[in-house]
C-alpha cells in the first residue's frame, strides 16, 4: 500500500501564489510517476498537472505558465507550485502516484484551495 499526505491548501487573493506538497510513502516501486488533479464544486475531477518517473511534465492548458510540477525523489515528494493563481483555479487538489508503469494508483485526501478577494 501506498500513503500520500497532502499539505500547502489554503485561502490566497487572486494573484496571489500557493505550493502544494505531497509526500508519499509506503511499498512504492522505484518507478513512479506523480501528478495533481483537482476538482471544483459541480465539475468533473480534471488533471492539472503530472511528472514521470524520468522527469516529464504535462500541464492542463489553463495552467501553462503559471503552474509547476516538481518532485524530490530523495524525499518522495511532489510540489505544484501555483502562482498567478485565479479565481477558477478554486477547488479540491488531489495528489496521486502511479506505482509502476502500470500502476496501480494511489491518491490523497485531497487539500483545499480557494481564490477570492
Amino acid at each position: 500500500q501506498v500513503q500520500l499526505m497532502e499539505s500547502g491548501g489554503g485561502l490566497v487573493q487572486p494573484g496571489g501564489s500557493l505550493r502544494l506538497s505531497c509526500a508519499a510513502s509506503g511499498s512504492i516501486f522505484s518507478s513512479y510517476a506523480m501528478g495533481w488533479s483537482r476538482q471544483a464544486p459541480g465539475k468533473q475531477r480534471e488533471s492539472v498537472a503530472h511528472i514521470s518517473s524520468g522527469g516529464l511534465r504535462q500541464y492542463l492548458d489553463s495552467v501553462k505558465g503559471r503552474f509547476t510540477i516538481s518532485r524530490d525523489n530523495a524525499k518522495r515528494t511532489v510540489y505544484l507550485q501555483m502562482n498567478s493563481l485565479k479565481p477558477e483555479d478554486t477547488a479540491v487538489y488531489y495528489c496521486s502516484l502511479r506505482n509502476g508503469d502500470y500502476g496501480p494508483d494511489f491518491w490523497g485526501q485531497g487539500t483545499q484551495v480557494t481564490v477570492s478577494s
